[in-house]
């Protein structure tokens, strides 16, 4: 972790401030709480234009994740965004966004995609199992993506079944699609000041079991900062 800080201020000092271009901190310090601090502290003294949290989502469990965002995230100044690095499944954004992150990557949907996962508002379908061949449904019936709008579940399960590319490619397609829609539902909840009961029925409907305590339900992006 300090090996981290020392390397960020030599960045810091290297970077040319230009238009469109900012520089982000990324905390370190694993799953322990005093290093997290400690490296939250560090990167704000340097200062940088939006912080990122990085080292999760790293097999630890959402659990010990959520934990450590509880534990790291007041250290970080309220009015920079927030970035958590390479998160993650759709209830895994739900509960980071509860807790004040604002951005996120992964390649979570694009991997998945190629490999016959989909991911839904019902939750994930291995679309090469068996039960799928005959099913003429839509691999999501709100989604508006080529894959759900011209394509049955089991023309999708027959293309990955024969080792055609264009399976891939359409449930690649399909799960960037719903991300995509996920992230315009949050902010527009977010927007329209009704984070908490929105988040409550999307996990619903996804079948995930998260307790987010009810003074995360408001998250930081209704007090200034909305990305």
């Amino acid at each position: 972790m300090e090996r981290s800080m020392r390397w960020a201020a030599r960045c810091r000092s290297a970077f040319e401030k230009r238009d469109g271009y900012g520089l982000f901190g990324i905390v370190q310090g694993g799953i322990y709480d005093d290093l997290r601090k400690a490296s939250a502290e560090a990167l704000v003294e340097i200062g940088f234009d939006g912080y990122a949290v990085g080292g999760l989502a790293v097999g630890e469990g959402q659990d010990e994740m959520f934990r450590v965002l509880d534990a790291t995230l007041p250290n970080l100044p309220q009015d920079k965004p927030r970035y958590l690095m390479g998160v993650g499944r759709p209830d895994d954004i739900i509960g980071a966004v509860a807790r004040g992150i604002d951005m996120f990557d992964c390649v979570l949907p694009t991997r998945s995609g190629r490999t016959g996962q989909g991911f839904t508002r019902r939750g994930t379908v291995n679309i090469r199992n068996a039960r799928h061949q005959d099913d003429p449904r839509p691999l999501d019936e709100a989604c508006a993506c080529s894959a759900c709008s011209n394509h049955s579940r089991a023309y999708l399960h027959h293309l990955f079944r024969c080792g055609e590319m264009l399976g891939p490619i359409l449930l690649t397609l399909h799960n960037i699609t719903l991300y995509q829609d996920l992230m315009a539902e949050i902010r527009e909840a977010i927007g329209a000041a009704r984070f908490g009961a929105w988040s409550v029925t999307f996990l619903e409907n996804l079948g995930a079991v998260m307790l987010i305590p009810c003074d995360l339900i408001t998250p930081r992006s209704t007090r200034g900062v909305l990305l």
